[in-house]
């Protein structure tokens, strides 16, 4: 049986109240830290009879390991975990689906940055191997600020053999990577469509980057050669906003 989790951050226990209430075990708060937010958490919770411990700092920080935990922790059960099967449902449910593939990001501060970059863009889900990448830790919910609750985050087993049923069903992934000869404003990024963001430094793997349809770059006029993978994502993502719309 998978272990409790320990969710962190006004956002992210917010979120979990707003949507799977039934998760949380017990809450523990700031002692004596009168804020109005951190007072709705409190109210919340125990509105669904949450059992409410208020604790000193220390004992907060020794929770989470010393994160920033904006004065509130939650033991959580673990949520369900979606798979290759929930993705067909996606894209099945959505006309013009566009989902984020992100290829061996392992940084959990990257992740949450990538999904609440898609929630935001709308996105129908995170796509990412269930090896050799982040998962959704404490941090990555944490730093997602409540998108890792209701942007579907989809861990699969084989990522090249997932785009390619993907392009079956009429997904055109895009991926991208520095020797690209185009770049991602001389494209289209209309219709159904995958993102590919590879790590940082390494990039996407061969076999990922074999299975993309197209593959383009950010122009990059200055001395760095790329950008934190958070911000590419951030870049490439509006501008298949700005099309779209």
């Amino acid at each position: 049986m998978a272990q409790n989790e320990w969710l962190y951050g006004l956002h992210a226990v917010d979120a979990v109240l707003a949507t799977e209430p039934e998760r949380i075990i017990e809450i523990f708060a700031l002692k004596g830290r009168n804020d109005d937010r951190l007072n709705d958490a409190v109210n919340q919770a125990r509105r669904f009879g949450i059992s409410v411990q208020f604790c000193h700092r220390k004992v907060l920080d020794d929770k989470v390991s010393g994160e920033q935990h904006q004065g509130i922790v939650a033991k959580a059960k673990p949520g369900r975990v979606l798979d290759e099967n929930d993705l067909d449902r996606l894209i099945e449910q959505n006309q013009s689906p566009l989902f984020l593939v992100l290829d061996g990001v392992t940084d959990p501060h990257n992740l949450g940055a990538c999904l609440r970059t898609a929630n935001a863009a709308g996105a129908s889900a995170v796509i990412v191997p269930k090896d050799k990448s982040a998962g959704l830790t404490g941090t990555a919910r944490k730093v997602a600020c409540g998108a890792a609750e209701t942007t579907p985050f989809i861990q699969v087993t084989n990522l090249s053999r997932t785009l390619k049923a993907m392009q079956g069903q009429g997904v055109w992934v895009i991926g991208t990577a520095g020797e690209a000869t185009q770049e991602i404003y001389d494209v289209t990024l209309k219709g159904p469509m995958a993102l590919v963001m590879g790590a940082e430094g390494k990039g996407m793997r061969r076999l990922t980057r074999e299975t993309c349809d197209e593959l383009v770059k950010l122009p990059m006029a200055g001395s760095v050669t790329s950008l934190n993978v958070s911000v590419a994502t951030g870049i490439c993502l509006y501008e298949m906003v700005r099309q779209r719309r």
